[in-house]
Parts: structure tokens; C-alpha cells; sequence
């Protein structure tokens, strides 16, 4: 029969999870784990809590105190590590964990070895250059933040800076500060907030967290928008421990919000005790030329103008005098002398204008003669070569050799005949001779009985 409601066994959680562990221990136990790690705890206790993961799952992990050797490797955000423990169930969290006995280094995680390659390549494009860092504004008015509007980050920055000064014109471009998607938010009202010249600097972060939960500040995207800003940007991303490529880009880097709230803008009363003494050096300066333009006064009383003005005018009036006679002589000097140079200088131009007259005179007769000379040699070496083609072109002619007694005889349609077997009886034929022709036929062809051979 089955069992009712009523007559069911009951068990409390913590059995359960007490069976869950048992079951874990007895039959997994003790194995090797990789992975890459995250939320890295370390607290004063000595014991070191962390989360093994991979690309689907993850598993929390316990490296107990007792279990850690002197000097043993303390685990990282990023590292791919490989750790042996057993596999247990942790009751009062009802979490699968691993109780570490040993860890070693498996290499860089996937995370940690894209930070580490996009951080290397900024860097060699120059983008963490000190030289590009814009210097904050002393007392901005209007102060951007990028982070998001329900985190801690934003409160904090908030708490701080309206206590500090609360007129400061405050203006929040709200972005999801990570997932997917966080990271073209944030590079957007970056771009935003420079587009639209809102804000005289800008606050870009976000609390703390894991390497993932900070990634977005770890994107290409957001690293270049911060470089291009024209805006300061002060990164306030995680902890004072935590580091990402927005800390290295950024015109300053904060280790929390409050620090960046904090360090883009001073407390009032610093700037109150700073005008203060800026006073006390303005009124000592003031004092001080004061006392310089009482004592030139007294000095100016004591001059001797004062007391014997009348020697003094006649002086002056000697001295006057002495400096116009000498001003007078050098103007009759100077009304003289530019004459004087003149003269010499239409003389010595006058020569020089013959003197180039002449010698052009006879630059241009020898030209002349050269013209003279050079178009005879030509008319000269053009008849030769003339001449030389002409004899040239008599030798090639073929009817030369009938002034020699020769003959040349050829077919009625004009072509010469070398053979004979190229000809048949009856063929008409006409023969040149020196003075005229001769028009024959053809009665009889006789080959002759051996070749005859060229004299050539």
C-alpha cells in the first residue's frame, strides 16, 4: 500500500546535504581540476577561496591554511590553474566545492592572456604614453559620470562630491557596467559626452569584482574611445589591487570611485585655505611695492632738481644747445655727400656702360664671323655627301653597264631572264642595248652543255 501524505519520512536540509557530500566523497573523492580562476578571496585567515571555471561551468574551490605549504603559489584572477582536492559538498551553502591539497600553474587564462596581448599591442600603438595624458581642470563645473545607476560606484562618487561641493553641475550617462554589450555602451556616452562638449571632465568605472565582471573596462572598444576623448578621463574601475586597460589609457587613474571623486575635486576647505594664501602673498607683495615707490618718492624729493631747479634748466638748455649745433653740421654733411656720390657713381656707370658696349661690339662680330664659317663647312660636307651618294646610286644602277657594250634582255612583260629554261619557243623578247632596243621571238631554246658559273 502505498504511503500517504502523513505516514511520509521526513528529513531536514542539512541530512540531505550531509547524504549529497558523503556521496560526493565516496565516490569521486580526490581528482586533478584545470581551470582558469576567479573571485579570488585571500582573507587575514590564511585560507584562499576561489572559483575553478571553464567555458560552461565552474566549481568553488577551498585552499585551507593548514593545507598550504610555505611559499606554496597563491592563486590569481585570470590564471589557468590545475589543483588536486576532494570533491565535497559544502553544507552550509549547499555548493559543490573542492578542497585544494595541491595547485600548480597551468598557464595564463583565456582572460588573462587577452588582457595581457591587447595591453602589450596599445602599448606599442602608443596609447599609454605619458605625453598623451591631458591634465585635469582644477575646478571643473560640470563633471560627467559613465558607470552604471544602480551600482555602489555611483553612490559613492555621488556621497562624495556633494559633500564636497554641491553647486558642481553633476551629469550621469547610465550604461550597464558589464555583460554583454556593456562595453559599446560605455565607449558610446564616452563619445557622447565629447560630441556634445557636456562636461569639463569625466569619471569612467564601476565597483569591485571579478576579472570578468571588469571586463568591459578590458575591451579594445572602450580603450581607444578613452584615448580619443578630448574630455580628461579619470578610470575609478574595481579595487586598489585591481588593473585594467581603461587605468593605463585614461588621463588619470583612480584605485576607487570615491578615490575619483576625491581627485577631481579637491575639498572645499583646501581651496579656501589655497585663496587664503593667495591673499596673505598678494597683501605682503602689495606692502612690499608700497614701501619701493615710498622710497623712490623720498629719493625724488631729495634731487637736487628740487632745490636748485635754475642751474639745472641752464644746464640743460648748454647742453641743448651743443647737441643742436652738431645736428646741424651732419645735416650739411649728409645734404653734400649723397651729390657727391652720385657724381662718381654716373661716371663710373658711364665707363662701365662703354667698356660693355664694346666688348658686346665684339662678341657679336666674332659670333658672325663663327655664323660665316660654320654655314660654309656645311654647304662644303652637304655637296660631298651629296657627291658620295650620287656615285653611290650610278653604281647600283643596272643600266650603267650598257654604256659599257653590254646588253640586257628581258620578256615582253619586262622581266629579266637569267635561265633558259624560262623560255619557250615563240616567246616575244625584248633586248636593251646602250642606244635603243631590239624586239625578237623566240625560234629555238639550247641549253648549254654545262652550267656556267658566276664570276662572283
Amino acid at each position: 500500500m502505498a504511503e500517504g501524505p502523513f505516514d511520509r519520512k521526513v528529513v531536514q536540509v542539512r541530512e540531505v546535504t550531509a547524504r549529497v557530500r558523503r556521496l560526493l566523497e565516496g565516490q569521486i573523492g580526490r581528482l586533478w581540476i584545470e581551470g582558469e580562476c576567479s573571485n579570488v578571496s585571500a582573507p587575514t585567515s590564511g585560507h584562499v577561496y576561489f572559483t575553478l571555471k571553464d567555458e560552461t561551468s565552474q566549481i568553488q574551490a577551498a585552499w585551507f591554511k593548514g593545507r598550504r605549504p610555505p611559499g606554496a603559489l597563491l592563486p590569481r584572477d585570470g590564471m589557468k590553474l590545475r589543483v588536486y582536492g576532494l570533491i565535497t559538498a559544502y553544507e552550509r551553502g549547499s555548493q559543490i566545492q573542492v578542497l585544494v591539497e595541491q595547485a600548480e600553474d597551468a598557464g595564463a587564462g583565456d582572460l588573462q592572456k587577452r588582457f595581457e596581448e591587447l595591453k602589450a599591442r596599445l602599448k606599442r600603438e602608443g596609447l599609454f604614453d605619458p605625453s598623451a595624458k591631458k591634465p585635469l581642470p582644477t575646478l571643473p563645473r560640470r563633471i560627467g559620470i559613465v558607470t552604471s545607476p544602480t551600482g555602489a560606484a555611483v553612490r559613492d562618487i555621488l556621497q562624495v562630491l556633494t559633500r564636497r561641493y554641491p553647486d558642481r553641475h553633476l551629469i550621469l550617462a547610465p550604461v550597464m557596467a558589464q555583460g554583454d554589450g556593456s562595453a559599446r555602451g560605455i565607449s558610446a556616452a564616452i563619445r557622447f559626452f565629447n560630441e556634445h562638449r557636456m562636461v569639463d571632465v569625466m569619471i569612467v568605472g564601476r565597483g569591485g569584482g571579478s576579472l570578468e565582471d571588469l571586463w568591459s573596462f578590458n575591451e579594445e572598444i572602450v580603450a581607444r574611445a578613452i584615448y580619443e576623448s578630448e574630455i580628461p578621463v579619470i578610470s575609478a574601475v574595481g579595487h586598489e589591487v585591481d588593473f585594467t586597460i581603461s587605468d593605463f589609457v585614461a588621463d588619470a587613474r583612480a584605485p576607487t570611485p570615491s578615490a575619483a571623486a576625491e581627485l577631481v575635486i579637491g575639498r572645499k576647505q583646501d581651496f579656501e585655505s589655497q585663496v587664503s594664501r593667495m591673499e596673505q602673498r598678494l597683501a605682503s607683495a602689495l606692502n612690499q611695492r608700497l614701501l619701493q615707490l615710498k622710497n623712490r618718492l623720498s629719493r625724488a624729493k631729495g634731487h637736487k632738481l628740487f632745490h636748485e631747479p635754475r642751474h639745472l634748466v641752464a644746464a640743460r638748455r648748454q647742453q641743448l644747445e651743443r647737441m643742436d649745433d652738431r645736428m646741424r653740421q651732419a645735416l650739411r654733411r649728409r645734404a653734400t655727400e649723397p651729390q657727391r656720390k652720385l657724381a662718381e657713381q654716373n661716371l663710373t656707370l658711364r665707363h662701365l656702360m662703354e667698356h660693355r658696349l664694346r666688348e658686346s661690339q665684339r662678341r657679336l662680330d666674332d659670333l658672325d664671323g663663327q655664323r660665316l664659317r660654320t654655314m660654309e663647312q656645311s654647304h662644303r660636307d652637304a655637296k660631298n655627301r651629296l657627291e658620295r651618294q650620287e656615285r653611290q646610286l650610278n653604281a647600283f644602277n643596272p643600266y650603267q653597264v650598257l654604256r659599257r657594250g653590254f646588253s640586257i634582255t628581258r620578256t615582253a612583260g619586262g622581266g629579266v631572264i637569267d635561265s633558259v629554261a624560262d623560255l619557250k619557243k615563240g616567246a616575244e623578247l625584248e633586248t636593251l642595248t646602250r642606244d635603243g632596243k631590239i624586239l625578237s621571238t623566240v625560234n629555238q631554246v639550247e641549253p648549254a652543255a654545262t652550267g656556267v658559273e658566276n664570276d662572283d
